[in-house]
C-alpha cells in the first residue's frame, strides 16, 4: 500500500497564482510527457487522487512532493515551478541545430493545416512506438 502524501489544504485568503501556475505546469508537462495521473502518480508512488487534487487545485504540494513530482516528470525543480519554460526553449534549440531539422525547416511554412498535423502525429507515433529493425 501506498503511503498517503501530506496534502497542505489551499488558503481561501491566497489569490491562488502561484498555485495555479503550478497546477498548469504539471499538468502540462504531464501531458507533454504523454502520463496519465495514473501512470505519474505510479512514478512518484502516491495515489492518483493526490495528482489529480494537485492538477485541480484542491492541494498544494510539500517540498518532498515537488522533488518527486519533479523527479517523475524528468525535470528538475525550478524547472517545474516555472511551468518547464526554459526546459522547453532548450529542447527547442537543441531541435534546431539538428542538421535535418535545419534542412527542413524552410519548407514546413509551405504545408496546411492537414499536412501538419499528419506530420506531427507520425512523428509523435515514431517517438511514442519507435519502429525496431530486425
Amino acid at each position: 500500500m501506498t503511503a498517503q502524501p501530506e496534502v497542505m489544504p489551499i488558503s481561501a485568503h491566497s489569490t491562488g497564482r502561484g498555485h495555479l501556475k503550478l497546477a498548469h505546469s504539471i499538468r502540462s508537462l504531464r501531458l507533454r510527457n504523454g502520463l496519465s495521473q495514473r501512470q505519474l502518480a505510479l512514478r512518484m508512488a502516491v495515489p492518483r487522487t493526490y495528482v489529480s487534487k494537485i492538477e485541480n487545485e484542491k492541494a498544494t504540494p510539500t517540498l518532498s512532493s515537488l522533488e518527486r513530482l519533479a523527479r517523475a516528470l524528468e525535470v528538475s525543480v525550478p524547472d517545474l515551478l516555472s511551468g518547464g519554460e526554459r526546459n522547453r526553449q532548450e529542447e527547442v534549440r537543441e531541435l534546431m541545430e539538428d542538421q535535418f531539422v535545419a534542412e527542413v525547416m524552410p519548407y514546413l511554412s509551405q504545408l496546411n493545416g492537414m499536412q501538419m498535423s499528419s506530420i506531427l502525429a507520425q512523428v509523435r507515433d515514431l517517438t511514442v512506438r519507435p519502429r525496431r529493425t530486425a
